[in-house]
């Protein structure tokens, strides 16, 4: 502790402190006056804040922000915090606050602080009423009006898409705006998803949003997508504005299914089917693969999945090359090809009829 020599300017009364504070008019003042100029924190008489009723984002003045807030109370939080100043000297600040619910649109948050300032404990208490505002963002809006400015169209060639590949392209257009809106942009969204004969259409926020998804989708199912822009109205200025359509073709044959090339050496099963098919012969067990030409698959005939193959049983080992196993709808003994990788002591295997003749399909 020490006398500086000086006096306060305001109460007159002599400054004793254990440290020296700035040469400042308030660093002149006694502990006294100053604590009693200046507080600890300080706080907005109120805080009003506007809320989009259908996705939560809060309005900034000149934009939606979306911050993820779990409800209401969160979001008071998350303002009044941004509102707080506290003092530039104070140190050692703790605070805890504590939110009542007056009503569905008014929050009262008491808030407790603890600091040191001038080397002195202090503590503050404050209730600051926080009113929510609801309102419509313009992203809600545009997704409420229908808006959209491209289209997704899955379909395959000489087949509908399975309900995997739908799914799976709706999982993928979720994804990509999910991504999007982790980083800021709230202009990515899916308007509207439809189950059409043929496939699936989905309308979408941006043309850049369908092409994204529509590559992802061949890039993982396989196929092809063209592009081809509609006119639909001018805006204000006069500029001409496009939908795009992406128009998804997926390959005509699909990992599962077994179809019959034609080329007399037996069905194949289909292992991949982008731009070459891949699979393994069922006769022989043997690879098989064909490049599609002009991203066109070759011609075949579709026999079925592997889905409608039925169990039965392995009743004896021919040779290396055949097997014998109950018809699962004769019941009777038949030789079929043995697979080369088959384990002669198991007691079952599947089987697929295609063309009249059975055949035992790989294991998965």
């Amino acid at each position: 502790m020490s006398r500086s020599g000086a006096f306060c300017p305001r109460c007159g009364s002599e400054i004793v402190r254990e440290t020296e504070l700035p040469d400042q008019a308030d660093g002149r003042l006694c502990d006294d006056c100053y604590l009693k100029q200046y507080d600890l924190v300080d706080a907005p008489d109120r805080i009003e804040i506007t809320v989009c009723a259908q996705c939560g984002a809060v309005d900034r003045g000149n934009r939606w922000v979306d911050i993820g807030a779990d409800d209401y109370t969160d979001i008071a939080i998350d303002e009044i915090t941004d509102a707080l100043s506290i003092h530039v000297d104070a140190s050692s600040i703790s605070w805890q606050v504590a939110p009542e619910q007056v009503d569905p649109t008014t929050i009262k948050m008491h808030v407790q602080f603890s600091g040191v300032l001038r080397e002195t404990p202090l503590t503050e208490e404050l209730t600051v009423p926080v009113k929510i505002g609801r309102a419509t963002c313009k992203r809600c809006g545009r997704i409420a009006g229908g808006s959209y400015a491209g289209v997704v169209q899955l379909r395959g060639v000489d087949r509908e898409p399975t309900e995997d590949e739908k799914d799976r392209t709706k999982e993928i257009a979720h994804n990509l705006v999910d991504e999007l809106e982790d980083k800021g942009d709230r202009e990515a969204f899916v308007t509207e998803i439809n189950e059409v004969q043929g496939g699936l259409d989905i309308r979408l926020s941006t043309t850049r949003l369908g092409e994204q998804i529509a590559r992802q989708v061949t890039e993982e199912l396989g196929g092809e997508f063209t592009d081809h822009e509609t006119l639909v109205t001018e805006d204000d200025d006069g500029n001409e504005l496009y939908r795009v359509t992406f128009a998804v073709r997926l390959p005509p044959y699909h990992p599962g299914e077994i179809v019959d090339p034609g080329d007399g050496e037996g069905p194949v099963l289909v292992e991949s089917a982008r731009e070459t098919m891949r699979g393994t012969r069922l006769k022989t067990h043997e690879p098989y693969q064909t490049p599609f030409e002009d991203g066109t698959a070759p011609e075949g005939t579709r026999l079925g999945w592997r889905e409608d193959a039925q169990e039965t049983t392995l009743v004896a080992v021919e040779d290396e090359h055949a097997v014998q196993v109950l018809d699962p709808e004769t019941y009777e003994t038949k030789s079929v090809a043995r697979p080369p990788e088959l384990e002669t002591d198991r007691d079952t295997v599947e089987v697929f009829r295609g063309n009249g003749t059975l055949y035992i399909l790989p294991e998965e």
